[in-house]
This record gives structure tokens, sequence and C-alpha cells, in this order.
């Protein structure tokens, strides 16, 4: 990501930056089409898919290069998950570094985690990583309409909520992308 001052109070009365990077930065969204040629872009979704109920499952602590299968994900997320937005702690969002293991060894949903997910009719899956998974496993989801929200932060405070939590994670409009930065609330009532 590259952020340059176009603009300044002392030139021209106001400061403007401009930031070059790419749609799938920071906490972010992925859309169908991200994946599946023809899927669906960020303005096929309608607003109200982005928010609604959503369980925590806590997976922490997670180990390199953990990939998350039913086994794992059934005891943490009890009860009918349809139309549910699934959020997965791993404990690594906390642990954010440009290092070798944080990179390319992170815990994940694996293909028989997403599948299970599927198999639940969920209307989303979040992660606190840069990915959620491989290639196969953003396949699985978003060939079945089920949305991705990445780079996600848990504090105590939402960890501690009675679940399920009401959340959104409404992209920015760019017409017909793949994805876009988002700002992921957790609603405190």
């Amino acid at each position: 990501m590259r952020s340059e001052i176009i603009a300044t109070h002392e030139k021209v009365g106001w400061r403007v930056e401009k930031i070059t990077c790419s749609n799938h930065t920071a906490s972010h969204v992925d859309a169908p089409l991200h994946k599946i040629a023809g899927g669906a872009n960020l303005d096929d979704i309608p607003l109200e898919r982005w928010v609604g109920a959503a369980v925590i499952a806590d997976l922490r602590p997670s180990a390199a290069d953990q990939r998350f299968g039913p086994d794992d994900l059934a005891p943490r997320l009890a009860g009918d998950l349809r139309d549910q937005i699934v959020l997965l702690c791993t404990g690594w969002g906390e642990r954010r570094a440009k290092t070798e293991e944080w990179l390319h060894h992170a815990p994940m949903l694996g293909e028989a985690g997403a599948r299970w997910l599927v198999e639940r009719g969920v209307r989303g899956v979040g992660i606190d990583y840069y990915s959620i998974g491989d290639a196969a496993v953003h396949e699985i989801l978003l060939s079945k309409g089920v949305w991705i929200v990445e780079e996600l932060r848990f504090s105590e405070e939402v960890m501690a909520l009675p679940q399920p939590i009401e959340f959104w994670s409404l992209p920015i409009n760019f017409k017909g992308h793949t994805g876009a930065f988002c700002r992921p609330v957790a609603v405190v009532k």
C-alpha cells in the first residue's frame, strides 16, 4: 500500500491523500466474483446481506498451519447457523507482523470446514487473518454465495458479548468490484 499527500492546507486550504493499494487490503470483504468467473460482484449483493446476526467461534489457541474442519467448528458453533454470519477468532490477528510464520503459516479454514459451513446455510464467514483459506476454500464458499470478510480484530469486549451478536461489514461501494475495504462493527447494545 502506498499513500501520498496530494494537497496541503498551505497550498489549497485542505489536505488530501492518494492511496494506492489492492481493494483486498486491510479489513475487506470478498464477493463471489473474486474467485468465481461470472459470480456476483459487490453491486449484486444487497447491503442488508452484509449485516446480521453473527456467532464467534473462539478457536484460540490456534497452531501454525492448522486448517479448521468440522471437528474444530461443531463444538464452538452449536445451534442453527442458517443465515448467520460465522466469525473465526484464531488469535492470530493479534500477532499481525511481516514474519515468515504470520505471512505463510497462519491457521485458516480448511476445505472440510468450508463445506460444513456451506451445508449449514451460513450467510458469510470471517477470520482474523488476511485470508480465510486457500483458493479451494474461497471457491467452496463463494460458489455458494457465502461472502467472506478478512482481517478482523476481536477485542476482549467483543469476545465477552452474549451471542449471537449484531455484525456489520458494509463494503465501500466500488461498482462491479470483487471486494472492498470495510469497517467491521460488532454492535454493542
